[in-house]
């Protein structure tokens, strides 16, 4: 992994953040604290792993469920797809209930499962319309960004005074 990150940094540290907030489970969530851990300014940090972790969602909404029901195909990744479908199926009920709303909570809150990628698999698989899903998809990213930027400079200040 330090190797492929190293590799990525050989490109630059922007262009490494957008790949890595591109990443599904590691998304903004993940590349923010990197991008500030590397020295950059929260500024330039944020809308670099923004347009990295929501640059794929158009595309996961509108080819999701198809992606995922193809997972299922393949050997290697057929127990993975089917845990993951069942894990956000599970976890849909909160977003049913409130719609765009709990749609947007669940990406905005930086939680273990939760984020872009899932928000936009689970808006295909309750089958909500793509426009309002984007929209709470993409408020929820800007909030997650946010509370990460906050997060990680208080631990990184924190680690500064030591």
């Amino acid at each position: 992994m330090d190797s492929l990150f190293q590799w990525l940094l050989g490109a630059g540290r922007e262009t490494a953040l957008f790949l890595v907030s591109m990443i599904p489970l590691v998304e903004l969530r993940g590349a923010v604290p990197l991008g500030l851990g590397l020295g950059m300014h929260w500024g330039q940090v944020l809308p670099i792993c923004y347009a990295g972790n929501i640059l794929p969602i158009p595309f996961l909404l509108l080819f999701g469920a198809k992606l995922l029901k193809w997972l299922e195909t393949l050997p290697l990744l057929s127990k993975f797809s089917i845990w993951y479908q069942n894990k956000l199926v599970r976890k849909s009920a909160k977003v049913t209930k409130y719609a765009q709303w709990g749609l947007f909570l669940f990406v905005a809150i930086p939680m273990p499962g939760t984020g872009a990628w899932s928000g936009a698999v689970i808006a295909t698989l309750l089958q909500m319309k793509r426009g309002k899903a984007f929209c709470s998809i993409a408020a929820g990213v800007i909030a997650a960004g946010i509370i990460m930027a906050l997060g990680s400079s208080a631990v990184i200040g924190a680690f500064h005074l030591f």
